[in-house]
Parts: C-alpha cells; sequence; structure tokens
C-alpha cells in the first residue's frame, strides 16, 4: 500500500507536527508500506522518502510556493507521479502559516479521476485566519476540510466529541512521543549539567517546544522569578517559525530580561533527537505549563513522561484526561504562576513523588507507542477499497 503523508512541516524544519509526520512515518514503513512525506520547504515542494524519510528528496518542482491554493498543481503533479492510495494530510491550522489551500486541496481533488482517497488527521481544531472579520467562514473551511476527507482523525476524544456535534464521525489515534529516549552513546548526566555551570545545590528544569503563545513558557518565566537563584531553566527548543510565534518568542526574551532572568535562563534551539534526550535527562524537572492544560495531542508532554522526568504542567478542562495524567504528573492550574511556583518547590522538596511520578509516567507514555499507532493507521486504511 503506497501512503503519501501531507504536512505543513517537516526536519530539519523545527515543530511537532513535522516531527510527529516522521514518527509515522517511519513506524508505516517499519509494517511495509511505502510512505512519502510532502512538505513545502524554502517555498519548494520536496518529496522526502521512500527509503530515506529524513534527507532523501526525490525532486525539487516548482518555486515560490505557499500554503494557499497557489500550491495545488504542484502537489497534484506529485500526486500524479506518486500514484498513492492514500492521501493523509496532517493538519494544524499553524503549520500552514494559517493558510487555507490545504483546508480546501480535498475539495479539489474530488473533481479529478483517479484521485487517492483521502484522510486528515486534525491535530487541533484552530481555524485559519483567512482576512480580518472573517468569522464564520474560518470555522467553514475547518468544517470543509473534514466533510470532504473520506475517513478524519483525531487525537484526543474530546475533539472527536466537537466533530461529533456538527455530524462529522472522527476516529481517535493518540500521538506518540516525538523524542525517543536515547541520548548520545557517552551521555554522562553530572556531564551534561556541568555544561550550564550548575552547582550541586542547583536545580535545572526544562521546557521543550517552541516558545508559542499556547505553551505558557511566560508564565513558567514568571514563577521562576519567586524562587531563589538557585533554579535554572533551560528552554530546549524554541525556535519559532511562524509570524505569530516568532513576535511572542521576542516577548518572552524581552520578559526575561525585565524579570533579571537573563543569566538564569539557557535557549538551546533546535537540536537533534539525541541531544533533546541528553537534557531531559540531566533535568531535575520538566515544567510545561500549556494555557489550555496539558493534552495527549502534546508530543512535547509525552516526550517528558517517556524519559521519566517529573512533570509539572496544568490541569486539563477535559476530566477524563485530567484523571489519567494526575498519577503522572503534578497539574496546577493554568495561567498561574504562583501555584507553579509552589508546585516546583514542593516536588524539588519530596523525592518520593519524583520518583513515583517518573515510574507512573514512562507507564503511560508506553500506551502510546508507535508500532500500535501505526497499526491502527493501517486498519484504518484498509477499511476502504481505493478510487477508482
Amino acid at each position: 500500500m503506497r501512503i503519501a503523508l501531507l504536512s505543513g512541516e517537516y526536519p530539519p524544519q523545527p515543530g511537532g507536527v513535522g516531527d510527529y509526520t516522521r514518527r509515522l512515518a517511519e513506524a508505516l514503513s517499519q509494517r511495509g508500506l511505502t510512505v512519502t512525506v510532502l512538505t513545502i520547504q524554502d517555498r519548494r515542494l520536496r518529496v522526502y522518502g521512500p527509503g530515506d524519510l529524513t534527507t532523501q528528496q526525490l525532486w525539487q518542482p516548482s518555486a515560490g510556493l505557499d500554503w494557499s491554493p497557489r500550491c495545488w498543481p504542484a502537489l497534484i503533479g506529485a500526486l500524479d507521479r506518486l500514484r498513492p492510495d492514500w492521501l493523509h494530510i496532517q493538519y494544524q491550522t499553524g503549520a500552514y502559516a494559517m493558510r487555507p489551500g490545504v483546508n480546501l486541496l480535498p475539495w479539489r481533488l474530488r473533481a479529478l479521476p483517479g484521485r487517492p482517497r483521502i484522510a486528515v488527521t486534525f491535530h487541533d481544531l484552530l481555524t485559519p485566519y483567512l482576512f480580518p472579520k472573517a468569522g464564520p467562514l474560518r470555522r467553514w473551511v475547518n468544517w470543509r476540510l473534514a466533510r470532504d476527507a473520506d475517513a478524519v482523525i483525531t487525537t484526543t476524544a474530546a475533539d472527536a466529541a466537537h466533530l461529533r456535534q456538527g455530524g462529522i464521525e472522527a476516529h481517535v489515534i493518540p500521538i506518540g512521543s516525538n523524542i525517543p529516549v536515547a541520548p548520545p552513546k557517552d551521555f554522562d548526566r553530572e556531564a551534561w549539567r556541568a555544561r550550564l555551570g550548575l552547582g550541586a545545590t542547583e536545580r535545572l528544569v526544562a521546557y521543550f517546544g517552541l516558545l508559542a503563545p499556547s505553551k505558557g513558557s511566560d508564565v513558567l518565566l514568571e514563577a521562576l522569578a519567586r524562587l531563589d537563584p538557585s533554579w535554572r531553566l533551560i528552554i530546549i527548543g524554541g525556535a519559532a517559525t511562524a509570524p505569530q510565534d516568532v513576535a511572542h518568542a521576542g516577548a518572552v526574551r524581552a520578559l526575561a530580561g525585565r524579570l533579571g532572568l537573563a543569566p538564569r535562563v539557557v535557549e538551546t534551539g533546535h537540536l537533534p533527537d539525541e541531544e533533546v534526550s541528553a537534557w531531559f535527562l540531566a533535568a531535575d524537572l520538566v515544567v510545561l505549563p500549556f494555557r489550555d492544560g496539558a493534552s495527549f495531542r502534546r508530543g512535547s508532554l509525552l516526550a517528558a513522561l517517556a524519559h521519566g522526568c517529573p512533570v509539572v504542567s496544568t490541569t486539563p478542562a477535559d476530566t477524563a484526561t485530567a484523571e489519567a495524567l494526575r498519577p503522572a504528573a503534578l497539574l496546577v492550574p493554568p495561567n498561574d504562576p504562583a501555584a507553579l511556583a509552589a508546585a516546583m518547590t514542593a516536588l524539588d522538596a519530596d523525592a518520593a513523588t519524583r520518583a513515583r511520578l517518573a515510574a507512573a509516567g514512562r507507564a503511560l507514555a508506553a500506551r502510546f507507542s508507535w508500532s500500535a499507532i501505526a497499526a491502527r493507521h493501517e486498519a484504518l486504511y484498509g477499511e476502504r477499497s481505493p478510487v477508482v
């Protein structure tokens, strides 16, 4: 079976959806499927795989592309060459620069003979920008994307329930950790901590991900300012590409300066997976203060749990998710720096709780294995025969 995955971002570009797409492509390939990945990088359509899903570029078609409908001819040309059984769109509006071209692509493909089946995974249900005062039209293009697909997938039950309210049935297939527990072969925890000049009594807090508005990095800085100078912060990743994220990252760095935290904060930029893994293992705590609450759609959270890190995060609105997470993470209300600082202090002082959270986190993350995720995708692809 031939599968083409379409993603708005893909390594070496930073971003959780791109990391997810690569992991899914690798897991599907291991099951014997022929997988290619399509994306736009440097305003050109890039096609990765099959065989080498990290570096191989099969050809380099049209230049000057973006994620508006202007990308359709290049994508259709690629599909004509690849002849996949399924085109599987990995959708998150931010990954497509909030452009609507991909939202309407299935509608365009439906008019073509011999088109592939179309699946779409909604990594969240946020809407694209379009233009000022677009209002209901922004929601309409997401519903259009779902209704024109042959199969719809969400990563959480809450998102599936929301789509169901609009008459759209969705399969729930969770994501997995986007970072394997695989530090460099010569990894030594104390040596990695020494790179930051950490003393024996200093604590290292890790934050993993882009400096995006929804992730609460500014709240973490305000919490850090309430703690004594022995607390240090490493922002693993942090490199932003979308305009709104670039602006927010600048505001976060300015806030660190105003709070006098610059000497206590290190931002790594985008790193290879093995170095991300090493910093997880070198940290004392991982703090992920999502503004909308912790969720199993967050690859950064699953990566921290898989590494056995004691995690502090924020309480999700979804009760079922909160109940599943509480054994594995210390949860506080979103947007509350005082509560976040208190939780960090309490966890730092309680070795037994740290050990309990670490063990529970590993066990929870094991439920989200990529082999199981790929098997569920393959079963879904096999439910329907290709279009003739």
